[in-house]
């Protein structure tokens, strides 16, 4: 029988988005990793960006927790087998510490870890004790650490939201605003960590002014209990999965890709924009990431859109999520108006917006069964296919996302986690399926679809 397992751990919160959650939670790792300590680092809800970040920092794989899209007895597993190998588990948060349902607060409290709360210091001096009170006192039942003061201008100005702390409240340091330490970001984020090459000097400086500002000391261990360990089924034995990877193309889980091989499937990972020529594969895998920062260099690779349409042309499965969708497309046009043309295997266009055009967790019934995900993007597309299914959001947002099918091309904006239905990710991806669950060809009717923003089909 499985015991349950101890480890250090906090969760790294804050009282609202844009207060330097990331790059915190990236200088801790950093900090204790430089020590000699193994650090495992997970992020809250969906992201793709900041655990990029997150895997420089600890020199380990970055999984999402999330009571609702990887449910509670997955996030369990995540934790206990991390708590098997890890000297210390960081945490981040996502948004406000109790915005949204389910929360970061909720996570925290479900599995005992305590929050360390980032206030972000700029312009403000005794009040800062006040906030963290706050944030510690709101929920009488909320496991709290302490606090760390971050964008902090002088000594003297750290020194002033430290003594304000009041109740016994720990006191874990603060971050300068002068380091040079700040991640760059663009509009789904911040910069991808491959882009940055400086992001070992900056983490590292992060890490050093931290470790001046306060005693480097572990937090209080955290009892992780044991999970139910269910092993996955072996439903994709031997199929051979090609899987897009490069700078146009790169918001993957982690987890995702760990039940594919799981389950038995060989993953050969290629570039669109670089690569001449498909890996030798049974099915394709499109994921999210930035197209349209790429999306001239992917319309002059005329042969690997040759070989993409071949792929689709032999009957071969492929999955292709928010940017991969954009790439189907026959054309995507930045926000500078330029227009590039693509595959054109879903027939429609893309044009991107300055403003978001959707964010929301959705549930999809496909014909497979049913998929859990979310929908993040700035593009709207026209299309004149009608879809097969629509998401749903599971805390009443707008997010009602299309998913288009011709034969065994599969295609929306959800970037759907694997793990919360891995029978129906095996037959989205197995070689030879029953033609009923395939699909028939989408319509080509006078109505037009408009996909973003959460909005429904516009027609009949």
């Amino acid at each position: 029988m499985n015991q349950s397992r101890h480890c250090p751990a906090v969760l790294i919160a804050a009282p609202a988005s844009g207060q330097g959650k990331t790059t915190v939670t990236a200088a801790l790792a950093r900090l204790h990793r430089n020590l000699g300590r193994k650090v495992r680092v997970f992020k809250c809800g969906p992201d793709f960006l900041d655990p990029m970040i997150h895997e420089r920092a600890s020199g380990a794989p970055v999984y999402q927790l999330d009571m609702w899209m990887v449910g509670e007895q997955e996030s369990r597993r995540l934790l206990w087998e991390a708590a098997g190998e890890a000297d210390l588990i960081l945490i981040e948060g996502v948004m406000g510490l109790f915005d949204g349902t389910p929360s970061s607060a909720d996570l925290a409290r479900h599995f005992g870890v305590p929050v360390l709360a980032v206030i972000d210091g700029t312009a403000m001096a005794q009040t800062f004790g006040a906030l963290a009170l706050g944030l510690a006192r709101y929920q009488a039942d909320l496991p709290f650490a302490g606090v760390l003061a971050n964008r902090v201008g002088t000594v003297r100005h750290a020194q002033l939201l430290e003594g304000s702390l009041t109740e016994g409240l720990r006191w874990y340091g603060a971050l300068s605003r002068e380091t040079g330490i700040e991640l760059p970001s663009r509009h789904l984020g911040l910069v991808q960590a491959s882009e940055l090459n400086d992001l070992d000097l900056r983490l590292d400086a992060a890490a050093e002014a931290l470790a001046g500002s306060c005693e480097v000391a572990l937090p209080p261990p955290v009892e992780f209990a044991a999970p139910e360990l269910i092993e996955a089924e072996p439903l994709l034995a031997g199929v051979r999965i090609a899987v897009a990877r490069d700078e146009a193309f790169a918001f993957t889980y982690g987890a995702s890709l760990d039940l594919l091989r799981a389950m038995g499937a060989e993953l050969r990972f290629f570039s669109p924009i670089h690569d001449q020529l498909l890996p030798d594969a049974d099915s394709l895998y499109l994921p999210g990431g930035y197209p349209e920062l790429h999306h001239q260099a992917l319309s002059q690779n005329t042969a690997m859109l040759q070989a993409i349409r071949g792929h689709h042309a032999a009957g071969k499965p492929l999955l292709a999520e928010c940017g991969g969708m954009l790439y189907l497309l026959d054309s995507l046009t930045d926000v500078e108006g330029t227009r590039a043309e693509l595959l054109g295997l879903l027939q429609g266009d893309a044009v991107m917006q300055k403003r978001l055009a959707a964010l929301a967790l959705q549930t999809v019934e496909l014909p497979e069964g049913v998929l859990r995900g979310h929908t993040y993007h700035h593009s709207l597309t026209s299309t004149q296919w009608q879809p097969i299914a629509r998401g749903l959001s599971p805390n009443g947002g707008r997010g009602a996302e299309a998913v288009y099918r011709q034969g065994r091309m599969t295609a929306s904006y959800v970037h759907f986690y694997f793990p919360s239905n891995p029978a129906a990710v095996a037959a989205l991806f197995a070689p030879e399926r029953d033609a009923a669950i395939a699909g028939k060809p989408a319509p080509t009717g006078d109505c037009i679809a408009t996909v973003g923003a959460g909005l429904p089909a516009i027609g009949p």
